[in-house]
């Protein structure tokens, strides 16, 4: 009986570029993509962080801004560099400022278009140049529920911007599936990252718990997870949509909605 320790991993000789993975989510997908043999490229802004996490796992990283055609078109040529094709992007890079509508300037909200949506018509751009010489690969992007789904106070231009990359979603798909290319999303609920814990106290995040179905906020692997999903064979005849890991969050009506079993 074959064993799992040595079954292949379900990315095995996938190469992945993984944009927005110094920390937080983005790690998580990195992580995750290795244990199931990918090897993978990581890319963000963030240039100290994105080195550690990259010298800890012992893979490549490129500083990158995604909402420069020319950082995205870099990112894509390391990983052809390092591993002589690109088979699964993943444009995880987003901000989510705080800040009421009245009191956002226009530069504020092209600051956050410019990374959360510009970022994904970018980076989509870029990984199609390899993909479609290859006929094959995946397109993925961070999504979230706020915006498609639900929104709250000062996060208008994140809404917006959310809002839009479900809609991109569905047109690159449809404009990529003669190349053999899917393009899909994952639409992440409340998600314990480091910068949750960092900025938000105790009290804040256990509210945030008592309103998911399932009592707690999600982690980093729970996205990856489904994003591992959409990476994989799997997956092969899906695309042009989205997945929610939200842990229920969607689905009260009202705020009484816990039932505790008897």
């Amino acid at each position: 009986m074959t064993t799992t320790s040595n079954r292949p991993g379900r990315l095995e000789n996938q190469v992945a570029l993984i944009i927005g993975a110094a920390r937080g989510i983005g790690r998580g997908i990195a992580e995750r993509f290795l244990e199931e043999g990918c090897k993978v490229v990581i890319a963000d802004t963030e240039i100290e962080a994105g080195e550690a996490t990259a010298r800890e796992l012992g893979i490549p990283f490129i500083a990158t801004d995604i909402s420069k055609m020319a950082d995205a078109e870099a990112a894509v040529a390391l990983a052809l560099k390092h591993y002589g094709r690109l088979d699964i992007m993943v444009q995880n890079a987003g901000i989510y400022p705080w800040q009421l509508i009245e009191a956002t300037t226009p530069e504020d909200w092209d600051r956050v278009m410019g990374v959360n949506l510009r970022g994904a018509f970018i980076s989509a751009r870029a990984a199609l140049v390899p993909m479609k010489q290859q006929g094959s690969g995946r397109i993925l992007f961070t999504s979230s529920i706020t915006g498609p789904h639900v929104t709250s106070p000062g996060h208008g231009h994140y809404s917006a911007s959310k809002a839009g990359i479900n809609g991109f979603i569905r047109a690159a798909a449809l404009e990529f599936a003669g190349y053999g290319v899917t393009v899909n999303g994952v639409e992440p609920g409340n998600i314990l990252t480091e910068g949750i814990q960092l900025h938000r106290s105790e009290a804040f995040i256990k509210g945030m718990a008592d309103a998911i179905p399932l009592a707690r906020l999600g982690s980093p692997r729970d996205v990856a997870n489904a994003f591992l999903f959409l990476a994989s064979e799997d997956a092969s005849y899906i695309t042009g949509t989205t997945i929610i890991v939200d842990g229920g969050q969607l689905l009260p009506e009202g705020a009484d909605f816990r039932i505790l079993p008897e």
